[in-house]
C-alpha cells in the first residue's frame, strides 16, 4: 500500500477506537446501574418491585431487538439533536451507545445472578442497607463478570463501528467501503478486514487477562 493509503488507514483506526471506547464509556456508565435495577427489583430481591422489574425488562428487551443499522437510522433526528449532525464519528457514537447500553444491562444483571445469595444474606443480616449490599457486595463480587462482559461488549461494538461506516460514520469500516469495496482495491480491503481482527483480538487478550487477575485477587 503507498503512504496515503497508510495515512487512511491510521486515520480510520483511530476514528473506529474513538468510536468503540466512547461509546462504551456511556454504555457501562448507564447500562450497569440498569442491570443492577433489572436484579434487584427482581421478586424476592433486596428491592423487589415486579412491576418496575417489568417495565424496565420490555424497554430493555426493545432496545435488543432493533437491527443495528435500522437503529442508526431510525433515531438520526436524536442523534442530530445532541451532535448537530447525524453523520461522521462523533453522531455514530450516539447509536452505538444507544444500542451497547441494553445489552449491557442484561450482561450485568446474568453477572449479579451468579453472587451466591448467602452472601446477600449475610450483609442483611448485619443491617446493610440495600445500596450497601450493592456496592460492597453485589458488584465487587460479580466483578469478574462484569469485565467478562465489557469485554464482549467493546468487540461487539467493533463490529458495530465497521456497520456505521455505511451511512458515514467513518471509521475502518467507513475506509474497506469507500476505498476497498468500491474502488476495488483488494489491498485495502484485505488490510482493513486484518486490523479489525487484530483490534478485535487484542481487546479478547487484554479482557481475559484482566479477568484472570480479579478471578484470583
Amino acid at each position: 500500500m503507498s503512504a496515503d493509503a497508510w495515512s487512511l488507514l491510521l486515520k480510520a483506526l483511530w476514528e473506529t477506537l474513538y468510536m468503540v471506547f466512547s461509546s462504551g464509556v456511556i454504555s457501562f456508565a448507564l447500562g450497569i446501574p440498569l442491570g443492577v435495577m433489572l436484579y434487584v427489583t427482581r421478586a424476592g430481591r433486596i428491592m423487589a418491585n415486579p412491576l418496575a422489574n417489568r417495565m424496565l425488562g420490555v424497554l430493555v428487551n426493545a432496545g435488543r431487538s432493533i437491527p443495528f443499522i435500522i437503529l442508526m437510522v431510525a433515531i438520526i433526528p436524536f442523534t442530530r439533536l445532541l451532535t448537530g449532525t447525524s453523520i461522521g464519528t462523533s453522531a455514530a457514537i450516539v447509536p452505538l451507545s444507544v444500542a451497547a447500553i441494553p445489552f449491557v444491562a442484561r450482561i450485568a444483571e446474568g453477572a449479579l445472578q451468579e453472587v451466591p445469595a448467602g452472601l446477600i444474606e449475610a450483609a442483611q443480616s448485619m443491617g446493610a442497607s440495600p445500596m450497601q449490599i450493592i456496592t460492597r457486595v453485589l458488584l465487587p463480587e460479580a466483578r469478574s463478570g462484569l469485565i467478562n462482559g465489557m469485554t464482549i461488549t467493546l468487540v461487539t461494538l467493533v463490529s458495530y463501528s465497521a456497520m456505521a461506516g455505511a451511512i458515514g460514520g467513518g471509521g475502518l469500516g467507513d475506509l474497506g467501503i469507500r476505498y476497498g469495496y468500491q474502488r476495488f482495491d483488494g489491498g485495502i480491503m484485505l488490510t482493513t478486514v486484518a486490523v479489525l481482527i487484530a483490534l478485535v483480538q487484542l481487546l479478547q487478550v487484554v479482557g481475559d487477562r484482566l479477568q484472570q487477575h480479579y478471578d484470583h485477587a
